[in-house]
């Protein structure tokens, strides 16, 4: 038996790890070109990032690597991939 403290740790971690990978995958499907248009680190740099954090959660899982990785991935989520879909946006 996990207890509630185990329990909750195991949710938080699947749920950092879904969205470190929604983000890779949200980078890996983005055009290229759309990185460079819309200003930010390239798309090789942030699928190495991204890539990284989910990682290093997934086979480490040590607090401070999964703080990062969950900071790394809402800075995608919440700035990258707003500017890459304004970029990317069909008129």
């Amino acid at each position: 038996m996990l207890g509630i403290t185990g329990t909750v740790l195991a949710v938080v971690f699947y749920a950092v790890a879904a969205a470190e990978l929604w983000a890779l995958v949200d980078a890996v499907v983005r055009p290229t070109q759309a990185y460079v248009a819309a200003d930010k680190l390239t798309k090789p740099a942030w699928l190495v990032i991204l890539g990284l954090a989910l990682a290093t959660n997934i086979f480490l899982g040590s607090l401070i690597f999964t703080l990062v990785g969950l900071i790394a991935a809402c800075v995608y989520l919440l700035d990258v991939r707003p500017a890459l879909s304004s970029v990317t946006r069909r008129r």
